[in-house]
C-alpha cells in the first residue's frame, strides 16, 4: 500500500476523532474516585458520609469528585428535607443513563479474573440475573469487533440530545 493512502487514512481518522464524544465523557467520568462514586449513587448512597465510609475516600477528593459530576449533570445536588444541614446527591438522567456503561465494565472485570461478586444485577420483577451486556445489531443480533464497521448517518438519522 503506497504511503500517501495510509496518511491519508490517519487524517481521516484524526479529523474523525475531533468530534468523537468519548474524550469528554471519559474526562467527565473516567477517573477511578468519579466511577466508584458513581456506582454508589447506582447502589443507593446518598450523602457525603455514606460516600466517604463506603468509598474509603479523603474528603477533599470526594468533594472535588461530587462537584464535577454535579457540574457535568451526572449528580444532583439537593438540601435533605429530613435534616436542613445534610444534602442528598441524586443520579440525574443523565447520571441513570450510564448504568449499562457500569454493568458491562464490571462484567467484563469478572470475565477477564479482575473479581468476582457473589452478588448480580437482578431484574425486579423475576430475581433473574441481567443478560451480559454485548453490541447488538439492530434485530437483536450479537456483533462482535469483526462483524462493524463504521459509516456516515444522515442528518436526519442523528439522534438528539434528548433521545
Amino acid at each position: 500500500m503506497p504511503a500517501h493512502s495510509v496518511t491519508s487514512g490517519i487524517d481521516e481518522f484524526k479529523r474523525a476523532a475531533l468530534s468523537c464524544p468519548l474524550p469528554a465523557a471519559v474526562e467527565l467520568i473516567g477517573e477511578k474516585w468519579a466511577f466508584l462514586i458513581l456506582r454508589g449513587a447506582l447502589n443507593g448512597l446518598k450523602h457525603f458520609e455514606e460516600f466517604q465510609a463506603g468509598l474509603g475516600i479523603a474528603r477533599n477528593i470526594l468533594s472535588d469528585r461530587l462537584s464535577k459530576m454535579v457540574g457535568g449533570g451526572i449528580l444532583q445536588r439537593q438540601p435533605d428535607p429530613d435534616d436542613g444541614r445534610r444534602v442528598i446527591y441524586s443520579l440525574t438522567s443523565k447520571g441513570e443513563d450510564l448504568l449499562p456503561v457500569v454493568l458491562a465494565l464490571r462484567q467484563w472485570g469478572e470475565q477477564w479474573g479482575y473479581g468476582s461478586m457473589k452478588v448480580v444485577l437482578a431484574d425486579a420483577r423475576d430475581r433473574k440475573p441481567v443478560r451480559k451486556i454485548c453490541v447488538q445489531a439492530e434485530d437483536g443480533r450479537e456483533l462482535k469487533l469483526s462483524d462493524l464497521t463504521w459509516v456516515e448517518r444522515e442528518a436526519a438519522a442523528l439522534p438528539t440530545a434528548a433521545e
